[in-house]
């Protein structure tokens, strides 16, 4: 080549050129009534969805009787599993995180039904420990973290179990507070210890053995709906007298405090409060409600009655007694913690194991 020619100039690739070279990951999360997974690839700080399944396999149903998950359940879930493996192959997906919660950690037969899914769908399920799913419920939540938020309160109602988790943010720079959280790595939440890595502190955590679908059953000898509910809402509230701050002579409940909640249970009561004809993540994920506003919308269920419920687009028969056992969860916590701004998060677990991998895989800083 002479002096007078000039090379050819590099080709620079675009962000999403680059973005759609990095590998893919799978997050599955099999819970007491839905089987749900979620395949992304990183995009910059965050991850760009690229295939979803959800399906309702109500794997939890009866066990409160059995103590076992019934053969029903487990030809509905592994059906639901089959789907699951078909998506990861046709996508080629290289890193995958797939756990079971609640019904199979609970289920005397649990361990069996893992073994039994591994033989017939070929996937290799987890059942992970209560502090692993509040680790992942919280990482999950972190977008909608305010910049200036000293405390925050993470509450995960699921079908067989409810999680909450207090952190205390005062020692790390509002700027990195998201960062830091999801850069949780342990598999254990340590109450009131400062994560040295990170400047995060768990101030408690708890997970409690009732979900919607648990604690409806437990109740499901009573036949008046509100009684049911009042019930329900007691009940709940015994399990959490000894948790949180506002408990403790030692710790106090800063001014910049914020809950997030993540569950189908708060996403419905934000949806059904919006109005809204038909379910929209867009506009349920993120709202903010006041405890006062909760509590309304739940009388409005229960002055309802079931029928009503049953007619709401947002509820549904499938539904209407669920959302109850639910919102009897969520207003014995927010009656405990009153808050001026529930932040709603259509997010959670799957959300928590697709951060979490890739921050350990080094795609996410």
């Amino acid at each position: 080549m002479s002096k007078m020619q000039k090379s050819k100039p590099k080709l620079i690739e675009s962000p999403a050129v680059v973005s759609e070279k990095l590998p893919l990951f799978a997050a599955l999360d099999l819970g007491t009534n839905s089987c749900r997974m979620l395949i992304a690839r990183p995009r910059k700080s965050d991850f760009e969805v690229i295939d979803a399944f959800s399906k309702t396999v109500y794997l939890g149903k009866g066990m409160d009787s059995s103590g076992k998950l019934s053969n029903s359940a487990m030809k509905r879930t592994i059906s639901a599993l089959h789907v699951c493996q078909k998506k990861l192959i046709s996508n080629e997906v290289k890193y995958t995180r797939l756990v079971a919660t609640a019904a199979c950690r609970q289920a005397l037969n649990g361990r069996e039904f893992i073994k039994r899914a591994r033989k017939e769908s070929n996937l290799k399920l987890e059942i992970i420990n209560p502090s692993e799913e509040a680790r992942l419920a919280v990482i999950g939540s972190v977008g909608h973290l305010k910049p200036m938020t000293e405390q925050v309160l993470v509450v995960d109602i699921g079908g067989g179990s409810t999680e909450l988790v207090w952190l205390d943010l005062t020692n790390v720079e509002a700027k990195n507070r998201k960062n830091s959280i999801m850069m949780m790595q342990s598999n254990q939440l340590r109450k009131k210890e400062l994560d040295k890595l990170t400047g995060v502190k768990v101030v408690d955590w708890i997970s409690v053995p009732f979900g919607v679908t648990t604690l409806k059953e437990q109740y499901s000898d009573v036949e008046e709906d509100k009684a049911a509910y009042a019930m329900m809402s007691w009940y709940f509230e015994e399990y959490i007298t000894h948790f949180g701050p506002s408990h403790s002579n030692e710790l106090k409940i800063l001014p910049n405090f914020q809950i997030i909640g993540t569950s189908g249970t708060i996403t419905t009561i934000a949806a059904t409060k919006l109005g809204l004809l038909k379910y929209d993540r867009q506009k349920v994920d993120g709202y903010e409600m006041t405890s006062a506003q909760v509590g309304v919308e739940i009388d409005r269920y229960l002055t309802g009655g079931p029928d009503w419920r049953a007619k709401n687009p947002c509820i549904g028969d499938s539904r209407k007694d669920f959302i109850m056992s639910g919102a009897a969860i969520l207003r014995s916590i927010l009656r405990v913690w009153p808050t001026n701004t529930l932040t709603v998060a259509d997010r959670g677990l799957r959300e928590g194991i697709l951060y979490s991998q890739m921050v350990k895989q080094g795609f996410l800083s």
